[in-house]
C-alpha cells in the first residue's frame, strides 16, 4: 500500500490500447532511452555495418578505419533516400539515388557535379550521428544526444554482469528465437516483471530451473534486478557445476527500461529478450542465447528449445489474453498486490514499472 494506506491501481487501460498513447511513447520513452542495436561481434572488420530501428528511426551502426563504432540515421544529407539495407561491409557509404557518398566518419566524400555549385561547402555535410555506448560487447544506441550515460542510467548492472558471466566480453550469439506476441509492448513486459504468475503458468521454470520462494525483484535505478536461487540439482533440467563460478548456483535477470532484459540462468547462462513494438497491438520479441566464441553447445541448443516451448509460449497465451481483457467494457484497473517484504507473490515491480510508463506519457 502507498502511504495513504490506498492499494495502487494499475494503469487504465487506454495506456495499452490507445494508438495516440503509443504514438506519444515513440516521442518520449522510446526515443529518449537507451535501446539494444546489436553485438558488437557484428561489427568485426572496419567498414562491416548493420541497420536496426528505434521508435521508428531508420539507423545504422558502422565500425570506421579508426576502429570506433558509429551510429547514424539512415538517410542521405541530400534528398533523403535511404542508405543502407541489412548488413555487409562499406568502405565508403553511397547512396543509391544520386552517388553522394560519405566516409565511415559520416563526413561526405563526393557527389556528381556538386563542385560546379556555387558556394558549395562539403564540409558542412555530415551524417546525423547517434549516441552508441558499448555494454559488455552489446551495442546500445539512444535518440538523445543529452542522454546521461548507460552506467548513470543502470547503476552497477556492468559490474554485476561481469561477476555472473565473467567471459561476457568473448560472447558471440549462437541462436535467435524471434516470437510475434498480439498485445501492446508493455503487456508483455509487465509480464516479464514479476513472477507472482509463474507458479500456477511455468511448471518447468517454476520446478526445474528456480526456486519461485526465493525470487524477489528490486529497482536499481531504470533497472529491474531479478533474483532468486536455482532448483535442487536433481530436479535441475539440465546439468550445471556448482563450483565453476561464485553464482553458478543462482540466476539473475536485469531488466534495462524500456525493452531489453540480460537473464543469466543457473550456470552462468546468458540470454537475452529485446521486446520491438510493431504497433500499439502487437510487438516482436527477440530471444537471444549466446556462448564463448559463439562455439556450438548442446545445452544452450537444449535451453533454447526448452525455453521456446515451455514459458515463452506459456507466456504468449497470458499476454494475448490480457490485451483481449483490456480491450473489454468489464475491466476496471484493481488494486496491485503490493508487499512492503517485497518476494515472488508481490507486485512491486510493477507499481515501480507503471510508474516510468505513467511518466513517458506525461
Amino acid at each position: 500500500m502507498d502511504a495513504s494506506n490506498n492499494p495502487t491501481r494499475s494503469l487504465s487501460a487506454r495506456y495499452y490500447t490507445d494508438p495516440a498513447i503509443y504514438q506519444a511513447e515513440k516521442q518520449s520513452s522510446l526515443a529518449t532511452t537507451w535501446q539494444l542495436a546489436g553485438h558488437a561481434s557484428q561489427l568485426k572488420n572496419p567498414g562491416d555495418y548493420f541497420t536496426f530501428e528505434i521508435a521508428g528511426e531508420n539507423l545504422f551502426a558502422v565500425r570506421t578505419r579508426q576502429g570506433e563504432i558509429k551510429a547514424y540515421y539512415n538517410v542521405c544529407q541530400h534528398r533523403a533516400h535511404e542508405l543502407l539495407k541489412g548488413s555487409g561491409n562499406k568502405g565508403v557509404i553511397v547512396c543509391p539515388y544520386h552517388a553522394w557518398s560519405y566516409e565511415l566518419t559520416g563526413a561526405l566524400r563526393a557527389g556528381p557535379n556538386i563542385d560546379a555549385v556555387p558556394g558549395f561547402n562539403k564540409a558542412e555535410i555530415c551524417l546525423q550521428s547517434v549516441r552508441v555506448e558499448d555494454f559488455c560487447g552489446f551495442l546500445f544506441a539512444n535518440l538523445d544526444n543529452d542522454a546521461t550515460s548507460m552506467d548513470e542510467w543502470f547503476p552497477d548492472v556492468r559490474n554485476e554482469l561481469t561477476e555472473f558471466v565473467p567471459d561476457i566480453e568473448r560472447l558471440k550469439p549462437v541462436k535467435w528465437v524471434e516470437v510475434l506476441e498480439n498485445c501492446n509492448w508493455k503487456v508483455s513486459i509487465e509480464n516479464y516483471s514479476e513472477c507472482y504468475h509463474c507458479r500456477l503458468n511455468h511448471p518447468t521454470f517454476a520446478t526445474g530451473v528456480v526456486k519461485p520462494e526465493t525470487y524477489d525483484i528490486q529497482p536499481q535505478g531504470y533497472c529491474l534486478r531479478h533474483t532468486t536461487e536455482c532448483q535442487n540439482l536433481d530436479k535441475m533440467t539440465y546439468p550445471i557445476d556448482l563450483d565453476s563460478n561464485p553464482r553458478a548456483g543462482e540466476y539473475s535477470s536485469w531488466f534495462l527500461w524500456p525493452m531489453v532484459s540480460f537473464q543469466v540462468y543457473p550456470g552462468n547462462v546468458l540470454n537475452t529478450y529485446h521486446w520491438r513494438p510493431v504497433d500499439h497491438e502487437r510487438v516482436v520479441v527477440w530471444r537471444g542465447w549466446y556462448t564463448i566464441d559463439g562455439e556450438p553447445s548442446d545445452v544452450i541448443e537444449q535451453l533454447a528449445i526448452q525455453d521456446r516451448e515451455t514459458t515463452v509460449e506459456e507466456d504468449i497465451h497470458l499476454v494475448q489474453s490480457v490485451q483481449r481483457g483490456l480491450q473489454s467494457r468489464g475491466y476496471k484497473p484493481g488494486p496491485l498486490v503490493v508487499d512492503p517484504k517485497g518476494g515472488v507473490n508481490s507486485e512491486h515491480s510493477i507499481k515501480t514499472l507503471q510508474s516510468w510508463m505513467r511518466d513517458a506519457t506525461g
